[in-house]
């Protein structure tokens, strides 16, 4: 299994450790010779989701990533990377984020909570992230809330989280996409 981590800015360096502690392959989307390269699913981090979007047109990564995900590529994306996958960026999940909504970084916290298909205790750091403020296809499923707030979704090929797994030790939530990857192989 090889995973491709779009590296052109955040937290990439951490998925990619977690994942190979995990036994899978990663490397990293810098430009579009990078995303040719084989792959069986894609890790969009955290960071800065305005740079990252005009990254990804600058770099003519935009159109290749969305018709692939669209096409079925399986997809995990944290933090900066939900709001990636969202209503107004890619789109290809069919919900709304609010961006920044816990504030700003003295506004960051870690929790445990809940996250259906993985079970509880999941460790949860929250740094500047979003939530989602509403789902707008019944595909959208919400998976996690903490506070009231959701937090993660999936729909179909595509897991998201509001939170940095990858800062934890905890190894469920990439787990929980590499299976998402297995069965659709």
């Amino acid at each position: 299994m090889r995973i491709a981590v779009l590296a052109l800015q955040g937290a990439f360096i951490e998925h990619e450790q977690m994942l190979e502690r995990l036994g899978v392959e990663t490397f990293e989307v810098r430009q579009q010779s990078d995303w040719h390269r084989p792959k069986d699913g894609l890790l969009l981090p955290g960071g800065e989701s305005t740079v990252q979007m005009r990254l990804l047109r600058d770099l003519g990564l935009f159109d290749p990533i969305r018709n692939a995900i669209l096409d079925g590529l399986p997809v995990f994306g944290t933090c900066a990377g939900m709001i990636l996958l969202s209503e107004g960026h890619l789109g290809t999940m069919h919900m709304r984020v609010l961006r920044n909504a816990y504030g700003r970084q003295l506004g960051s916290f870690h929790t445990t909570g809940r996250v259906s298909g993985i079970g509880n205790e999941v460790p949860m750091t929250f740094i500047r992230a979003p939530y989602i403020e509403e789902v707008i296809s019944k595909e959208c499923e919400i998976i996690s809330e903490v506070d009231g707030k959701a937090v993660a979704a999936i729909e179909g090929n595509q897991l998201a989280t509001a939170f940095h797994p990858e800062l934890d030790e905890d190894p469920r939530m990439h787990q929980y996409f590499l299976e998402m990857v297995s069965g659709m192989g």
